[in-house]
């Protein structure tokens, strides 16, 4: 009986184990974590892991009152259409670049952002896509405007 009952939690340990990946992280079963991926004129790809702002609420807090950003991680503001509203630093305390990007993927222009500033930041045309990373991200990943694009979730 005993055995019975240690081959049983051995089962149900292995199971456990090979659900969270087989390392022991708790990584939910096979779902990825959002990204944008950005398909260089130069033939290199560059992943960006991002938290994602659907909402109007989502939209509008951002990254706001937030101290500091991961180097490979952002924010990827999302519509359900294109729009050209802009964007500003208002109690955001992390100096962020922002590109944005059309329906069909391709990177409309890419801004830098002061921290706690005002200063609306808009494209010359509308996007659906607008991604924010730490400053310098785009440059540092060779990510330029006319580039191409694309959100995992």
């Amino acid at each position: 009986m005993r055995l019975r009952l240690l081959a049983a939690l051995g089962l149900l340990v292995i199971a456990a184990i090979a659900g969270c990946g087989g390392d022991g992280s708790t990584a939910t079963s096979g779902a990825i974590e959002p990204q944008v991926i950005f398909h260089g004129s130069g033939g290199v790809d560059t992943i960006l892991m991002v938290e994602v702002a659907r909402t109007p609420q989502e939209r509008a807090t951002g990254l706001m009152n937030r101290r500091q950003l991961d180097p490979d991680r952002g924010m990827i503001f999302v519509w359900d259409r294109p729009v050209q509203s802009g964007f500003w630093m208002k109690d955001t305390y992390i100096p962020l670049s922002i590109a944005f990007i059309a329906a069909n993927g391709t990177v409309i222009d890419i801004e830098d952002m002061q921290p706690l500033s005002v200063q609306p930041h808009t494209p010359s045309s509308p996007y659906i896509y607008a991604v924010e990373a730490n400053q310098g991200w785009f440059v540092n990943h060779g990510v330029k405007k006319g580039d191409r694009a694309e959100f995992l979730e």
